[in-house]
């Protein structure tokens, strides 16, 4: 393998990362508002259970009673699975729409499924990205790539639980009467950052490729080239995790660095959406900085631009890095060292090198 691995990357299937459940004919056989007792389909059983391993999150879509809908999956003792469920008698796009915003996910990393095929037309309409799937292709769907991930990491299966901490974090934050800074400082954050482990490449591979938004390059790597550049002289490959009071985010942010003799240049740095809100964006970027400042080189950063990830270059254009070059559709631009801004005083950063 190339010890220099070219940025341009095919593009991958995108991956789910949300399933949206009908309940009526669906999730259940019956209709809850008409029949004395439903039957969970084994089936969607198996499924649910199958999606969570994998860390895919799961809702509801349906157009029924909220409160009898919530107790009969309370009773099939299915409720903990579903996140933002939206059960009311509006439109099902609009209940999807809701679902993605609220999970902070695009569009198109949710799928729909529905009994009703007027539903499923209805949400294709409205909203394109949206895959939709007829009850009868369950037994199938696990099999198909985009359900799933190369890998299952410990994230992975945690990515529920993670997900009602942040439903926690932020009602005590809606709840809390001060400064946001007050609040962020009670949150006990401790932000680690260190070199990738051996152990930590799955959830480097699963990163690059989950990662859209908040993701400087785009750029993907395997299993087996994260190992290669984990192991190159030339190479800094660098994992970040965050805990606080409240439980652990996971490993959350990555930097791989190329380490020339007079300048090192990010070819990717990324951070889950996860974790924007906590005011820890720039932490790994900043901690680059310095690294380089240490080291007596300049730093250049690579950015390829795409319909999703302007935000990043904002943050290193307000982090105060300047284009200096185009090549084709990569931005070069570099920092000049001068004034880096120190660790932020809410949060704790351990290093471990």
């Amino acid at each position: 393998m190339n010890d220099h691995p070219s940025p341009t990357r095919p593009a991958k299937a995108r991956q789910i990362k949300c399933v949206v459940w009908d309940l009526d004919h669906t999730l259940w056989s019956g209709v809850l508002l008409e029949d004395p007792q439903v039957e969970l389909r084994a089936e969607a059983r198996a499924m649910i259970l199958a999606l969570d391993e994998r860390g895919i999150l799961q809702s509801i879509a349906s157009r029924n009673d909220a409160a009898r809908a919530l107790a009969e999956l309370e009773r099939l003792g299915l409720a903990e699975y579903f996140l933002h469920p939206q059960i009311h008698w509006g439109a099902k796009s609009g209940s999807v729409r809701t679902i993605a915003e609220r999970l902070n996910l695009g569009l198109d990393a949710l799928a729909f499924i529905d009994d009703q095929p007027f539903e499923r037309d209805e949400v294709r309409s409205e909203l394109p990205e949206v895959q939709c799937h007829d009850p009868a292709e369950l037994p199938a769907l696990l099999d198909r790539p985009e359900f799933c991930p190369r890998f299952i990491t410990e994230d992975s299966r945690r990515r529920r639980a993670m997900v009602r901490e942040d439903l926690a974090r932020a009602a005590d934050e809606e709840r809390f009467d001060g400064p946001k800074e007050a609040f962020l400082a009670g949150l006990e954050m401790v932000f680690t950052i260190s070199r990738a482990s051996e152990a930590d490449l799955r959830r480097a591979e699963e990163l690059t490729l989950r990662t859209n938004q908040l993701n400087t390059t785009g750029y993907t790597y395997s299993h087996d080239e994260l190992d290669h550049l984990r192991r190159s002289d030339r190479h800094l490959l660098l994992i970040a995790g965050l805990d606080d009071r409240y439980g652990s985010y996971g490993k959350i942010g990555l930097a791989l660095v190329e380490l020339g003799d007079a300048a090192w240049t990010v070819k990717l740095l990324l951070m889950s959406c996860r974790v924007m809100s906590r005011g820890v964006g720039t932490v790994l970027m900043h901690h680059l900085m310095r690294r380089a400042q240490a080291a007596g080189v300049r730093l250049l950063a690579e950015f390829v631009p795409n319909d999703r990830n302007r935000m990043m270059y904002v943050t290193y254009k307000f982090g105060g890095f300047r284009e200096v070059e185009r090549r084709g559709e990569v931005h070069l631009l570099e920092h000049d060292l001068v004034g880096v801004p120190p660790p932020p005083t809410s949060l704790t950063i351990h290093t471990e090198d």
